[in-house]
């Protein structure tokens, strides 16, 4: 019998990224996507045109709606209001929270008011988040952190506001041939993962990454299978995408 994910994010109408993104990834794991919708946007790889954020009650019915699950991805939140929609509803289920701050392009995707909702009511719900190093900095900065915090005092401040582990994508650090994350824990082991670094960048890698991670886990899979299943679906979506360059 097939697991239910929970997909709470926004809909991006190119297909790249989003809820779009999050349900095919689901499917290809053999989980059956139920989705909340938290924002309709317009947008290309190049560029985002609008954004429309959900009503907050309508985001609550939508998950309302969608029922128990054996787990949760949240993506983008787009504002203050939705981030209480969504964190005052949520199913008990493991929640793997991919802070989606902004586009590839640089469009905000959730205002300064929703990223300290976010710090002080919905990492305290969170089993895993997933940051790249930008967001990583954002994040650690809302919480009184200075620009030049090193890595592991960004993951201890987030992981002081309650969150159960800290999976730190190294995709947007360095030039080196391997690409690195690292997975951190409140028990204080750290544990990386490697793998090669693709000559091509493509949208939606996070949302592909949490969503894969959160199927898994509503199979039962130990966090570290999770990832390692996760990553590997990742790279051969990479190795397809990269043929004949």
């Amino acid at each position: 019998m097939s697991v239910s994910v929970l997909l709470i994010g926004g809909i991006d109408s190119s297909g790249g990224a989003g809820i779009l993104r999050d349900c095919a990834t689901a499917t290809a794991m053999a989980a059956t996507p139920r989705v909340a919708v938290t924002a309709v946007t317009a947008q290309t790889d190049q560029s985002v045109t609008s954004v429309h954020p959900v009503p907050p009650a309508d985001v609550a019915a939508q998950i309302k709606a969608a029922g128990q699950v054996g787990a949760v991805k949240i993506g983008m939140l787009c504002t203050a209001q939705v981030v209480d929609a969504v964190t005052e509803n949520l199913p008990d289920a493991p929640l793997v929270l991919d802070p989606v701050l902004a586009s590839s392009s640089g469009h905000a995707l959730l205002d300064a008011a929703g990223v300290r909702r976010l710090l002080s009511r919905l990492l305290k719900r969170t089993a895993l988040l997933t940051p790249n190093h930008p967001e990583l900095r954002i994040l650690a900065k809302g919480l009184g952190l200075p620009d030049g915090a090193d890595e592991p005092s960004c993951v201890a401040a987030l992981m002081g506001q309650g969150c159960e582990a800290v999976l730190v994508k190294g995709g947007h650090s360095g030039t080196r041939r391997i690409c690195e994350d690292r997975l951190y824990t409140q028990s204080g082991q750290i544990t990386p993962f490697t793998g090669p670094r693709f000559p091509i960048e493509l949208r939606g890698t996070g949302c592909h990454l949490a969503s894969a991670i959160a199927a898994s886990l509503a199979t039962g899979s130990d966090l570290r299978v999770a990832i390692e299943t996760a990553r590997r679906l990742g790279q051969a979506r990479f190795r397809e995408a990269t043929e004949g360059i």
